[in-house]
């Protein structure tokens, strides 16, 4: 027949169906890797470092916390309140408390920490532990010793466990990385929950 009969438009290419196909599988291939990827990114918040930022002022908020230094027989831990610094998160809140638990004591106390010793970073894991990850002076300013390492160790799991309920172990780092022990007593591979045996009894 010819005249009026309206004509068929030929069939695209092959190839250029294959691409479009092909787009089309690239385009939900991202949206399925973003749906994957997007939740686990965003769960690492409470897994983030708290940063220290700026120095303090005289007139920064504070508040009360139970920091802990080694007692007058040097058998134990005695618990000692004292203003540190306010953290408005969880995480920063923890690092000023151990911040403040690796200075110098005050007159009449004695710190269970090597002197040098900093604060390298602090992470919250999501299940009630936190990292604390110190610098290397913790282990070569140490003395030795059963005693000395385990006052050491419990003067920081206690003092972050103490302050912050949240927070129920502490995994203490050297220099960002496992380590045993400080001084092959106290087995530090896994958080460590709080120790009131090391706390004088009747504070």
């Amino acid at each position: 027949m010819t005249g009026d009969q309206p004509s068929v438009p030929p069939p695209p290419p092959r190839s250029l169906t294959k691409a479009v196909v092909a787009g089309a599988l690239l385009i939900a291939g991202g949206v399925l890797v973003v749906m994957a990827v997007l939740p686990k990114i965003l769960s690492r918040e409470t897994a983030q470092p708290a940063e220290a930022t700026g120095a303090p002022t005289s007139n920064a908020r504070r508040i009360q916390a139970t920091l802990f230094y080694v007692s007058d027989d040097g058998a134990e831990l005695i618990q000692v309140p004292r203003e540190v610094l306010f953290g408005d998160t969880p995480a920063l809140q923890a690092r000023y408390i151990v911040q403040a638990q690796l200075e110098t004591p005050a007159k009449g106390f004695a710190s269970a920490i090597p002197p040098g010793v900093k604060v390298r970073s602090l992470f919250l894991g999501a299940h009630g532990e936190a990292y604390v990850d110190l610098s290397p002076e913790i282990m070569t300013g140490h003395h030795g010793g059963s005693l000395d390492e385990a006052l050491a160790v419990f003067a920081v799991v206690n003092a972050v466990t103490s302050n912050l309920p949240d927070v129920t172990a502490v995994q203490i780092l050297v220099d960002g990385k496992e380590v045993d022990s400080l001084a092959g007593h106290i087995d530090l591979r896994e958080p460590i929950s709080r120790a009131n045996a090391w706390i004088r009894k009747g504070q």
